[in-house]
């Protein structure tokens, strides 16, 4: 079942003008869209985007609405699919970064843990790379520092042994089969924590689907597409997407770009942002009960000068 995060502090940091122009860039279920719509008037206009085409047809036939756009594409091409809807400039940006509930409900997609099924993992079904050929092409090597770098997995290296090992006799084809090995691998105490597969597939997903790298595309188009006093909503849920998010927001907030040691500032740097949210937003203790994904859910918030 698809439960939005942080959705009143969403709907409230986003909403400006109840008749102006809106962009989900991460549509999913559509929890976000369909409560944004419920304040918005007549003559307002959202485009909802998504490169899951599955899910973004069962957005459409639920939300079959004639003010939204239902487009299928990356976001991490904002401003070309913009200038394509004959678009000029926005009130709101919203991003909700991650993967979708109902991508973890298809269990034939590759996302959960707990389910078996091809090694897939993709968002958009039209891209070629899947998780099967990281986890059977790749190097040892990249593969630990994949599951380090986008997993934070502190027995990356022992894992990737265990892949690299396994496969030279049989490929890893299935989400539990790579569930085995990984459980193999690490230490019994580890595997009686959380589990044991939970940092590495949320790492194959990332890097199957240049999660970092899409987010670090986005944000300057996002901020370019934005009327002044517009505003960009960001949820995030992996630390180093969050840091991403506050470095962009920090220094497009900075009003001068001189060296430190400059006793005057000389660059005429003007400040592009408003940070709203010097801290990031997160779910209150209620909401991360009835919604344990909402635990790790970090909202930041800026706006257009």
């Amino acid at each position: 079942m698809h439960i939005p995060v942080l959705l009143d502090e969403v709907i409230s940091s986003l909403l400006g003008d109840p008749k102006g122009c809106y962009v989900d860039c991460t549509l999913g279920g559509g929890g976000h869209l369909e409560k944004l719509l419920q304040h918005l008037k007549a003559g307002a206009r959202v485009l909802a985007i998504d490169k899951d085409m599955a899910i973004l047809e069962q957005s459409r036939q639920r939300l079959p609405l004639p003010n939204v756009t239902f487009v299928h594409g990356d976001f991490r091409n904002l401003k070309q699919i913009l200038e394509q809807e004959g678009i000029s400039a926005v009130d709101g940006v919203l991003l909700d970064l991650g993967v979708s509930s109902f991508q973890l409900d298809m269990p034939e997609r590759g996302f959960s843990f707990h389910e078996d099924a091809y090694l897939d993992m993709r968002m958009n079904q039209e891209q070629d790379l899947k998780a099967w050929e990281i986890i059977n092409c790749y190097p040892k090597e990249k593969i630990a520092q994949i599951l380090f770098d986008f997993g934070e997995e502190r027995y990356s290296r022992r894992i990737a042994a265990a892949i690299t090992k396994h496969r030279k006799t049989e490929s890893i084809d299935s989400t539990l089969q790579l569930v085995e090995i990984i459980k193999a691998a690490v230490p019994a105490a580890y595997r009686r924590e959380k589990h044991p597969a939970r940092k590495s597939f949320q790492a194959l997903r990332m890097a199957v689907n240049s999660e970092l790298d899409a987010l670090r595309e986005v944000l300057p188009q996002a901020l370019e597409a934005l009327k002044a006093g517009g505003r960009l909503c960001v949820i995030t849920f992996h630390s180093l997407e969050d840091r991403m998010v506050k470095e962009f927001m920090k220094n497009r907030a900075r009003t001068c770009i001189c060296p430190s040691q400059s006793p005057i500032c000389t660059c005429g740097h003007q400040a592009e942002l408003k940070i709203l949210s010097r801290k990031p937003i997160v779910a209150s203790k209620e909401e991360s009960e009835a919604n344990p994904r909402a635990r790790s859910a970090k909202l930041r918030v800026a706006e257009k000068i």
